[in-house]
């Protein structure tokens, strides 16, 4: 029997990652200012774009606003078209990068939805492959991501920086 070596499954399996982090990685992170040790690809004005840790796919990004908001009906509209705005940066820059075949886009509002985070609003931005499922989530509950998260970030941000 092959095996597959992910270590940092462990951490999300096992909640140490949201045990780490006392408050919101969403208004933490940012201010930081440490971009690469924080998978921030991408800084807009009212939005920034950060790489999931835990991703479902290869290239699993997130886009947040600044401001600390759990309810989707009360981000401004600045806020609001910015997030869409680049999301649709990220999916030119991933086009040209990662060649998916689709994406999949969305909120996930609230802890009964699926949200990590339910009280600052983040969009998902997953790449998908045809053929991207394979037997590991259905035999061992495990997604198997091919390349790593800090080869991944250097990647999208330049593709990123060269996108308008």
């Amino acid at each position: 029997m092959k095996q597959l070596w992910a270590p940092w499954r462990m951490a999300y399996i096992a909640g140490e990652a949201q045990k780490k982090t006392k408050g919101c990685i969403f208004c933490l992170k940012p201010k930081q200012r440490r971009d690469e040790s924080n998978l921030i690809v991408f800084r807009g004005k009212k939005a920034f774009v950060v790489m999931n840790i835990f991703p479902y796919n290869n290239g699993h990004l997130m886009i947040a606003p600044y401001r600390h908001i759990g309810e989707l009906g009360k981000l401004s509209d600045a806020e609001m078209l910015e997030m869409m705005q680049l999301a649709q940066r990220c999916q030119r820059a991933m086009d040209g990068l990662m060649r998916p075949d689709g994406y999949n886009l969305g909120f996930n509002l609230g802890r009964t939805a699926g949200a990590g985070i339910a009280d600052h609003v983040h969009l998902h931005l997953v790449p998908r492959w045809n053929g991207d499922t394979n037997f590991m989530p259905v035999l061992a509950d495990t997604k198997v991501v091919s390349e790593a998260l800090e080869q991944t970030y250097r990647k999208l941000r330049a593709a990123l920086r060269k996108v308008i």
